[in-house]
């Protein structure tokens, strides 16, 4: 395609789960439901269209073992491309994937910076490791570099106890994420367990990931204080595992993440009846690999989120709430298509039809 070419995206048009349109132009990598006058060359793309989906907790720049190299972090967002990803909110990394930004091919990032974490309370080669005192000026350095967000660690197995527990004292989180609001960013915290909720989400905290250590008791107070949580069921299908390794030096940890693990569907769906906001992340780019949003919009219907809800969680619901355009007039054309309807049966997120990103198709 070249910059004159407009793109006509014929069939049905996701524009929100109830306002369904027949067709779509793209003039100048925008999106307008006007057909455009006088054109000559024009490519046309049939299917069911949706706004190009989202992956709110993903690493791109990420492995196992820390940073990566470029080469490796393109093939990583590309893997996410592919697979209908083109928005991605990256939860944490020390790398610097500003350079993506100017790639027209690779995904839209949201960062959130680097983790902020506990000395010795986490993943090694990830996270800055401090200590409370120093928190709020760590806070005020990554809402700086980052788009809008910050990452903290708010729990992780304490070697001494032999067993997850929270990371940071209430005082500190909380002068910390007033210092994040105060410089206009949004926080998110990994949470697995169960003791560090209360503390987080009564400081004002904005999102909590995995948050598998939700309870009757924690979720009416997510839901009264509208935080929102992402699952990452497909990285919660490792506890098992995770645990088995654990199980000779921390069986209290072990026997932990089992428990947390045999609840995740009925943890997630408390939270959905409550009204707590869910959406999708996968945590790749840890030990997962890219490209498994369809496998966590799954998961979520799985778990017994309604699939036009489980939908909205990567489509449109997930736009808006990271602020970002669907596929309304005027707004950037990234949307994929596919051959069936998507709500009837998410499975068909697993096969794009076609990849549309700024404009161009690219898979």
């Amino acid at each position: 395609m070249s910059d004159r070419t407009v793109l006509h995206v014929s069939g049905r048009v996701l524009v929100g789960p109830d306002d369904v349109r027949d067709e779509l132009w793209v003039v100048g990598g925008r999106i307008t439901y006007e057909r455009p006058a006088g054109v000559r060359d024009t490519v046309t793309v049939r299917g069911w269209a949706l706004p190009g989906l989202v992956d709110a907790h993903c690493h791109v720049g990420l492995d196992a073992h820390g940073p990566v190299p470029a080469a490796t972090a393109e093939k990583q967002a590309l893997t996410d491309r592919d697979a209908g990803a083109l928005l991605i909110r990256d939860a944490g990394s020390p790398s610097d994937t500003r350079w993506i930004d100017d790639r027209e091919d690779l995904p839209r990032i949201i960062r959130a910076g680097r983790h902020i974490a506990r000395t010795r309370r986490y993943i090694r080669n990830y996270a800055h490791e401090i200590e409370p005192a120093d928190l709020v000026a760590y806070v005020a350095q990554e809402a700086r570099r980052g788009d809008g967000w910050v990452k903290l660690v708010g729990d992780w197995i304490d070697r001494d106890a032999g067993d997850l527990t929270a990371c940071w004292p209430r005082d500190a989180v909380q002068a910390a994420i007033a210092e994040a609001h105060r410089l206009g960013a949004r926080v998110t915290a990994h949470c697995f367990a169960e003791d560090a909720l209360r503390d987080l989400v009564e400081a004002g905290i904005d999102c909590v990931e995995h948050a598998t250590g939700l309870t009757e008791d924690t979720v009416p107070l997510f839901a009264e204080r509208g935080v929102a949580i992402v699952p990452t069921l497909v990285n919660i299908a490792t506890f098992p595992r995770l645990a088995d390794g654990g199980e000779s030096k921390f069986p209290r940890w072990s026997a932990h993440m089992r428990r947390l693990h045999a609840r995740r569907y009925d943890t997630v769906r408390a939270a959905y009846d409550a009204g707590v906001p869910v959406f999708v992340g996968t945590d790749a780019g840890g030990s997962l690999p890219h490209g498994l949003v369809a496998d966590e919009v799954a998961e979520l219907v799985t778990a017994g989120i309604p699939p036009v809800e489980a939908l909205s969680a990567t489509t449109w619901g997930a736009r808006r709430w990271l602020g970002r355009p669907g596929l309304t007039e005027g707004a950037p054309a990234d949307l994929v298509v596919y051959e069936t309807d998507p709500r009837a049966d998410v499975r068909v997120l697993a096969a794009p039809r076609r990849v549309v990103l700024r404009g161009r198709i690219v898979g």
